[in-house]
Formats: C-alpha cells, structure tokens, sequence
C-alpha cells in the first residue's frame, strides 16, 4: 500500500482534482464531451511521464499503456458492438411489429406501454445480463415512440434504469452482485445464494420503477424535438405520394371508410382513381380498394419507408422509368445502398409550373420523386400530374451517388441532413437473427459478451443489413471518449491508493456513529463512486471493508453486504456509470445533465428505501 506521507501522495490528489475536473466537464455541457475526455488523457499523460509513480521495488504503476487500455476493453468493444448491431435492427425495422403488437394491447396508451415493456425488462434483468436486454429493447421502444407518437426522449433512461432496477434481484441480475460473492468467497465467508437479496432487491426495485415510469419521463427534456429543430427534421411531414395496386399487392380488399388502412397507421387516403373516375372523401363505408386502382394517400417518411418495405412496387411501377424491382415473391429492391432525401423546388427553378413528366425528373437525375409536400395546401392529385411551385418539398429516392449528386442541381436545394439509406424488408429477419445470436451466447455464458457483439457487429455489415458507412456513423464518438478516459481515471485512482484513501478516511470519520449510520453513509459513498469509476470496481474495493465495518461494530454483516450490492448497482447518475446507460445515450440524444437530472433523485430514493428497510429488516 503506498503511504500517504510519502511524495506519491501528489499523485493521488492530482488524480482526485482530474476527476473533479472531468465530472464539471461532463456535465456543464459548455465543453464537447470529447474535448473534456481528451484533456482528461493529455492531463494524465503528462502527469505520469513526468511524475511517473514508482513503488520501492521499481514497478511503474501508471504508464501510456495503462492509461490508453480503455480502448482495448471488452467492456468497451462490447458497447460499440451493440451500437453496431442495435442500428441495423432500428434500420431494417426487425422490430416494428413487436411494438405494434404492444401498442395494441395498452390499446395505445402511452403509459400503459412503457409500464408493460418496463416490467418485462425488469422480469428479464433479474435472470439474464443487463445489457442485451436493453439493446433488445431500445429499438423495441423506439418503434414504440414513434407509433404512439411520444419523445423517444422520455423512454430511454428510464429502460436502462429498469434494466438496472432488475439486475437488483437476484445473484445473477449483474456482474456486480457475482463479483460480490466471489469477494466473500475470497474472504472465508460463505457465498451469497442466488434469492439471497431478492427481497430487498424487489423492493428498491418497486420502489424505483414507480420513479422511472411516474416521475422520471417528466424530469427528461424532449431532446428528440429539439434535434429535429436544429437540424429541420420532422418526421410528421405530410407528403403526397401515389399507389398503383396491383393484384398482389396487401391493399386488395381493404375497407376505406375511414380514409385509413389498417396495419398503415402512417397513412391517410386523399383520393381513389378507378378508371377515368376519381372518388374523393368521404368514401362509402363499404368502399374497398382493388387491383388496378391509384390511391393517392398523404404520407411521413416513415409511412413511406413502411410502403417500401412492404411492397415497393406499388411506389415504383407507376413511375416513368421507375427504379427496377426484384421479380421474387417478396418484392426487394435490386440495387443496395439505396437512399431516400428530400429536395426544395427553388424560386428560380425552372421545374415550376412544370409536372415531373414534363421535367424528365428521373431520366435528368436517375432518381424517383415519392412524394410531394406543399404547405398550406391539400392535394388530390396523382404525384405525376402535380404541377411543381417553387417551395415544394420532394422526397426522392435513388442509389445513394445519384442522391448526394443532386446538390449539384442549380433547380432544387438538397437537404444533405435528409439524406437516409434504406433497406429492403427482408434485412429484417437478418437483422433479428444476428441479434438473438448475440443476444443468446452473451445471455447464457457461451462466449463473452464482447465477443458476441463485434461478431454480431461484423455479421450484420457482410450480410449488408449496414453498410460499412452506416455501422460507422452508429458508433458515437462521445461514448467511445467517455468510457475510455472513464476507465483511465478508475485505473489512476485506484493505482494512486486514493479509492481507498477515501473509503477508509470515512469510516474513521464516523467512528463511533450507529451501525445503519455508518451503513447509510457508506452507501451514499459508494453511490457516488459507482458513478465515477465501474460498479464492478466498486463493488470489490467495498465488499472488504463494509465486512470489516460490521465485524467492528458487532452487526449482521448481510446489512453492509447488502448495502455494497444495492449502492453499486446505483448507477444512475450518468452515462458512464453503467453500460446501458452509454447505450441509450445516443438513441435518447441525451447529454451528460440528463442522467443527473433524472439519476440523482433515484439515488437518493434508492438510499432512503434502503435505510429504512435495513432499520425494520435487519
């Protein structure tokens, strides 16, 4: 153990000043997240290559490998992986139909879905690893936001705190109550039993899924709206688009009264051309649609996605020289890397006054116009007969070369942020079955998780469910930064002696204080460092001296071992306190801020719900 009297004891309050540095950094939001990770590097760099920390027998404890290891951590490999695999599940759309089934039976009540999807995140979390969960649910829920219409904002952190809130209960909910036992073990104490805790653990569970579903959603900013603003993203444009059925096609026979179709909750029916007669709404209540007809319907993106998937030619064989489709059976497009983007008719165009026959927009471009969006008007015309004015959004599609060339085009002002690749339908099956591979193997101890995840990342890039571009643009720069000058902290602090300087200064400080005293105070320790360094560090750094704690003041020992379990699974006050926690960061748009806003309340109920049950329990 190093003394503290000795010089080496600059390096730990150096390190501990760092640290301070870092936390002010991540959650002013005044400085990108990887500016502040990459001073924390340059700073720890220089402090160790000009103080290097040497013990009597020569050993340096801290070097450029130490300090750059977080990049090579499975722990790290494993989150980029999912990030990787859980795109291409959001981008195929392998999991739309398990939110709609969802969101059936809650019968579309917002709170109603998220508690049903929350409990059976929780249920799973107890038995299996946390952090499959949430990548099997994150773009469940996404989907769900988007079908039920709510900030995919709100529901993110809380997935990950339930997923948390899960992994409380039982021996196999987290690595950390795993790592717990293995320390008692160490010590000559016996091992903890798999249902050990479950009764404590269910109820801070109880207490904090009441939090997550009830209090948290409104702590969280809509940080989803506000990207969309930034950027002039809306998902809820309304664009023209036009259907020729055909005998095959899944429209055949469906009733129309409502001007909706079931299954296309994204679409609305603006017009029926059958023959030379148009019908407008109202529409006859035994109204049906059939082969042959044009249904001109107004759209999002998303409904137009949906179409494409399904059958994408019914969008492509009514257009002059449309793009090609595949004879099979299911309908996939030919070409990959196919895009959809979206273009402004400018006022100096000269496609105004002009139908899109009439300016050979495909054999000029090589791309398909979809759609049409105009404000502040009704439309109930077919696509190519639409008279362009200058203003008129179009929503194009093409391969991604033809797409990017069109800001070349003097006629209309490319919307580059617009641009997004597609995939065909039959990616999704693909999609999902990489993912319960990884999902599986990780879950019952096959292969490591990280070997599971860039596996499964690799898979979904050869089978082309991502494009290397696509998997590239999904790895977030900010959680790569985070995690590894997080872990070059936790390494510096602990090699230093200050993880334990601290620790021990404390129960010196309290000496004297009650056993649930001193055991509540260590708790709120230990939740604050679980939030700094892993919670896995965590929880063998304290496992020691909590026992040794108990033992001094004649206590039950499972109080204190108890405490250490629930206080380090307390990660919930930022993202990189736990791996789920860096997972929904990106899809959640979240910033640092987030996770104190809505983490440290559920900390603290966590702490009180504790202490009090350890004063009736115990």
């Amino acid at each position: 153990m190093i003394d503290f009297a000795l010089p080496e004891a600059f390096h730990m309050w150096t390190v501990l000043v760092l640290i301070v540095f870092a936390m002010v950094g991540y959650s002013s939001d005044k400085i990108p997240l990887e500016v502040t990770s990459a001073m924390v590097f340059a700073s720890l760099l220089v402090l160790f290559e000009f103080f290097p920390l040497i013990d009597e027998f020569g050993y340096v404890h801290m070097d450029v490998a130490k300090i750059f290891a977080g990049f090579s951590n499975p722990a790290l490999l494993a989150v980029l992986g999912l990030l990787v695999v859980g795109q291409a599940v959001v981008q195929t759309g392998a999991l739309n139909e398990v939110a709609s089934i969802i969101a059936r039976i809650s019968r579309n009540n917002a709170l109603v879905s998220l508690v049903l999807c929350l409990i059976v995140v929780m249920g799973i979390s107890a038995v299996l690893n946390n952090t499959p969960v949430v990548v099997i649910f994150i773009p469940i829920l996404a989907a769900l936001a988007k079908h039920l219409d709510i900030s995919v904002s709100k529901i993110m952190i809380p997935l990950s705190y339930a997923a948390i809130l899960g992994g409380m209960m039982t021996l196999v909910g987290s690595s950390t109550n795993l790592l717990v036992s293995g320390t008692l073990v160490d010590m000559g104490m016996p091992a903890l039993g798999f249902f050990d805790f479950t009764i404590p653990g269910l109820v801070l569970a109880t207490v904090g899924f009441v939090y997550v579903t009830l209090i948290a959603p409104h702590l969280l900013i809509d940080r989803a709206s506000l990207a969309k603003t930034l950027v002039g993203g809306d998902d809820e444009r309304q664009f023209i688009a036009q259907v020729e059925v055909d005998a095959t096609s899944d429209f055949v026979g469906r009733h129309i009264a409502s001007a909706k179709l079931e299954g296309y909750d994204e679409i609305t029916i603006r017009m029926v051309q059958r023959g030379e007669h148009a019908y407008l709404p109202p529409f006859d209540e035994h109204m049906t649609i059939r082969s042959g007809d044009i249904v001109v319907v107004a759209t999002t993106r998303t409904g137009i996605t949906q179409l494409l998937e399904k059958q994408p030619g019914s969008l492509l064989q009514n257009m002059p020289g449309g793009l090609e489709v595949a004879d099979d059976s299911e309908g996939d497009l030919v070409q990959s890397g196919i895009s959809l983007a979206e273009v402004i008719v400018t006022p100096s165009s000269r496609m105004i006054g002009r139908n899109l026959e009439q300016v050979g927009f495909h054999h000029r471009h090589h791309c398909v116009v979809l759609g049409i969006q105009r404000q502040s008007r009704v439309i109930r015309s077919r696509v190519s007969e639409i008279r362009l004015a200058a203003g008129d959004v179009l929503l194009v599609m093409g391969k991604r070369q033809d797409v990017m060339n069109l800001q070349e085009s003097k006629d209309i002002l490319f919307l580059e942020w617009s641009a997004q690749e597609i995939h065909s339908g039959k990616k999704a099956w693909v999609a999902g079955g990489i993912l319960s591979v990884v999902v599986g193997t990780a879950a019952f101890d096959i292969v490591p998780i990280a070997v599971a995840a860039f596996v499964g990342a690799v898979s979904v890039i050869v089978t082309g469910c991502l494009n290397l571009r696509q998997a590239k643009r999904s790895i977030d720069s900010q959680v790569l930064m985070i995690v590894a000058a997080s872990l070059a902290l936790g390494a510096a602090l602990q090699e230093t002696g200050g993880a334990i300087f601290i620790a021990k200064s404390l129960i010196g400080f309290l000496e004297g204080a009650s056993a649930v005293t001193i055991m509540s105070v260590l708790f709120v320790l230990m939740a604050v460092i679980t939030n700094v360094l892993s919670n896995n560090a965590s929880a063998v750094l304290f496992t020691p001296i909590a026992v040794s704690a108990a033992q001094q003041l004649d206590a039950n020992p499972l109080m204190f071992i108890f405490a250490v379990i629930f206080a380090c699974n307390c990660s919930f006050i930022t993202p990189i306190g736990y791996q789920t926690n860096l997972l929904v960061m990106g899809p959640g748009h979240y910033k640092f801020s987030d996770f104190i806003r809505s983490g440290l309340p559920l900390a603290l109920i966590m702490w009180i719900t504790y202490t009090l049950f350890a004063l009736s329990y115990f």
